[in-house]
């Protein structure tokens, strides 16, 4: 499937939103991201400077994507709850922003709770963990 530039765009745009929620950023977060933004077509230099500003920036909007494709949408939330797990637990506004991102893309709650408690059974992150956005881009 082609994934549109403004929806990577959108895409990292609000996976950085969702790792600033809890107000601190571990190298875990970071070091995801950063390679997350790579395989988006985004430099690391680009996204490193996104992080860094990141919580003293005040003029972020932080409206939920309208993705283009449900599909697109699904694996923000299932790349999110990996991220947001990454460092041992989901805050609480983490899963706000989840919430949020998939009621504005019409995702179901029951499946996005399907997606939560199937992590939460396997519940393993590593910093080479595949994204979920990328199996879609494959396709492209």
């Amino acid at each position: 499937m082609k994934v549109s530039d403004i929806d990577r765009s959108n895409y990292l745009k609000a996976i950085l939103i969702l790792i600033g929620k809890d107000r601190k950023i571990g190298g875990k977060e970071k070091e995801l991201v950063i390679r997350l933004s790579g395989l988006l077509g985004f430099s690391k230099q680009f996204c490193e400077d996104a992080i860094n500003e990141l919580l003293e920036n005040h003029y972020i909007i932080e409206d939920p994507p309208l993705f283009k494709d449900k599909r697109i949408a699904e694996s923000f939330i299932i790349d999110g709850i990996r991220i947001a797990f990454c460092d041992g637990s989901m805050h609480l506004y983490e899963m706000n922003w989840i919430k949020s991102v998939g009621e504005k893309n019409k995702i179901p709650l029951e499946w996005r709770l399907s997606e939560l408690e199937k992590f939460q059974n396997s519940f393993k992150v590593s910093a080479q963990m595949e994204f979920e956005i990328v199996n879609l881009m494959e396709k492209e």
